[in-house]
């Protein structure tokens, strides 16, 4: 049985993203837990993480369609449109992703480079024991934690919205079709 033309999945997010997503998925996990148990896998875990942003940002230069940050990465006034969208329940659905979630791609990985960039400072000589580094390392771990559970919270929210699994999504890389009034 073959599925209509508006119901046949679309390859949205490939390979690369999808791997380089749950290698930092793995490795910020790996990084806390490293804090009170598996001692010795914290920095190591955050060296693996930063290799992913780093490889993530320049996928989203030369990737696929929905890899690259222009395709959704958007301005704040698209940002707040889909946000009054949201409260209004009359967002409209996005192929990749919706304007929210493409800044909230850019926060998460923009605080796990601060976080990696801490991190090795504090084990440099000039600022090994430095205050001040421990402290902003520490500040943006919760911030980080604070961008996942949000992050969490609206992937969720979006696929009880929208009918759809996206954490399926991105493990196989395939969302339902656009329907007429989707955004690409």
């Amino acid at each position: 049985m073959t599925l209509p033309a508006d119901l046949s999945p679309v390859r949205v997010w490939d390979r690369a993203v999808r791997v380089l997503h749950w290698t930092l998925v793995v490795s910020v996990a790996l990084s806390a837990v490293g804090l009170i148990a598996l001692f010795g896998v914290h920095q190591p875990a955050g060296y693996v993480a930063l290799a992913a942003v780093l490889l993530r940002l320049v996928w989203g230069a030369v990737g696929s369609r929905y890899a690259r940050f222009a395709q959704f990465v958007r301005g704040p006034r698209a940002a707040l449109r889909y946000a009054r969208a949201v409260a209004a329940r009359r967002e409209p659905r996005f192929i990749g992703h919706n304007p929210l979630g493409g800044w909230m791609v850019v926060a998460l990985l923009l605080c796990i480079v601060g976080l990696a960039v801490t991190g090795w400072l504090y084990t440099t000589d000039m600022f090994f024991g430095d205050e001040t580094v421990e402290t902003i390392h520490r500040g943006l771990a919760w911030t980080l934690l604070g961008f996942v559970v949000a992050h969490v919270a609206g992937v969720l929210f979006t696929s009880l919205r929208h009918r759809e699994n996206l954490v399926a999504a991105m493990f196989n890389g395939a969302k339902r079709a656009p329907a007429q009034d989707d955004i690409a």
